[in-house]
């Protein structure tokens, strides 16, 4: 499809409005730098970023047209090629391990001594007081329950003993980031004066634990190319579990899925990168996101696994006209909901990435489409891009000065062809 054929495609399928194309097509329109100028300080203007549609994800019975920010050629293709193969066998079943649960924590030291042994006791028969104070100021988000840690590891902190004390947070359909500092700040004068310490650090965890997601899917072992690719895969992700090195760029392709959709859904992308890597390194070594294994009829299962703090109120989320339209696009209507095409958005590409390593490359269709801008670099114009990145591909010779003599070579054909013409 070019792109008039694009957009009336999602017209047809989502709830798009006329005024929505619109938005779309002119995004600046709808988002001007006045709106940058309140978000950021010393703002300049706008950075833009391609947004393309994965498309043939089914999850959990119901199929999705998935926006993705990113400006990595085969990324979307190639996610959507995975959903394609994976529908076969049902599509992706996504579950939320835990409600969504955040914590916030506030570091108290310089507790005096005579105190130190009744302190945990002491906030804790406040408890109820505590958590009345988190929620005064707070109209959705929850503080659940509250619970106390006490660290000392003297060959590491030199600062010797402290207690965290943690808010468990319900943050419903919001990421949760500023309710839940605004908490640990609300309750940090209370704990000074129950405990005679000092509060120093006050703020929300991004290790998300408590919002973990798990998704699966199963990839039909005839729809790959037979049992020699499932255990090549299979081969890959041994591989991946094993060594940090290899496990880093593995990872990094998950989340080439992953931060692409929560870029266009206007998610804290950083703070779900940290998580992410935070948990798989939770066994002290550094390992692969994904699980990967041979079911009993031949094919081939994945699952993964990930804490994902995810919004579709507040935030972003409810001020930039391009967020609303990807989240409309999307159609989810909850955080879990979002987190469930997030997580296995993440497993579709970790997919398609090994099944490429183990087979014709991950090079032969990067470079394909790679060469595209190549051919823009070079100074191809129009119709002439498709033809010189197509050349350039073939040859697999995708580099600047080739594609340069490939336009100067059709230049001058054009231009005898011309002079032909015109003399004839």
């Amino acid at each position: 499809m070019d792109r008039s054929e694009r957009l009336n495609y999602l017209r047809k399928e989502t709830d798009l409005s006329e005024s929505d194309i619109d938005t779309i097509t002119d995004p600046t329109a709808a988002f001007s730098f006045d709106n940058a100028n309140q978000m950021i300080e010393n703002a300049i203007g706008i950075f833009s970023l391609p947004l393309g549609i994965a498309t043939k994800f089914v999850i959990n019975g119901k199929e999705y047209l998935i926006p993705m920010v990113i400006e990595e050629p085969s990324v979307i293709a190639a996610a959507s090629n995975a959903a394609k193969i994976a529908s076969q066998r049902g599509g992706f079943t996504a579950t939320n391990v835990d409600e969504a649960l955040m914590i916030g924590q506030v570091q108290l030291v310089s507790i005096p001594p005579l105190l130190a042994g009744s302190t945990i006791k002491k906030i804790l028969d406040h408890k109820s007081e505590l958590l009345s104070l988190a929620n005064s100021n707070s109209r959705s988000v929850i503080a659940r329950d509250l619970q106390i840690k006490e660290i000392e590891d003297k060959s590491q902190n030199m600062m010797g003993k402290m207690l965290i004390v943690e808010l468990l947070v319900d943050t419903k359909d919001a990421m949760g980031a500023n309710a839940i500092n605004t908490m640990c700040e609300t309750i940090s004068p209370r704990l000074e004066v129950l405990t005679g310490g000092n509060v120093v650090v006050r703020i929300l965890s991004n290790y998300s634990t408590g919002r973990l997601v798990r998704c699966k899917a199963i990839f039909a072992r005839d729809e790959l190319g037979g049992e020699v690719i499932v255990d090549r895969i299979l081969y890959a992700y041994a591989f991946a579990f094993s060594d940090p090195y290899r496990a880093v760029t593995h990872n990094k392709g998950i989340m080439n899925g992953i931060d692409a959709v929560a870029l266009a859904t206007g998610q804290d992308f950083r703070a779900i990168e940290a998580a992410a890597h935070a948990y798989a390194a939770r066994d002290g070594t550094y390992r692969s996101m994904t699980r990967w294994y041979k079911t009993n009829d031949g094919d081939l299962a994945g699952e993964l696994e990930l804490p994902l703090a995810v919004g579709t109120v507040g935030g972003v989320v409810s001020v930039h006209p391009m967020t609303k339209l990807a989240i409309k696009i999307l159609g989810v209507k909850t955080a879990k909901e979002l987190a469930a095409v997030l997580a296995a958005v993440g497993l579709a590409q970790n997919f398609a990435a090994m099944k490429a390593l183990v087979s014709e490359g991950i090079q032969a269709g990067h470079m394909r489409l790679h060469a595209r801008n190549i051919a823009v670099l070079a100074g191809a114009r129009g119709n002439l891009i498709k033809l010189v990145a197509q050349m350039i591909a073939d040859e697999k010779n995708v580099n600047i000065h080739r594609a340069k003599e490939i336009i100067a070579l059709m230049t001058e054909k054009n231009l005898n062809n011309n002079t032909y013409n015109n003399n004839k």
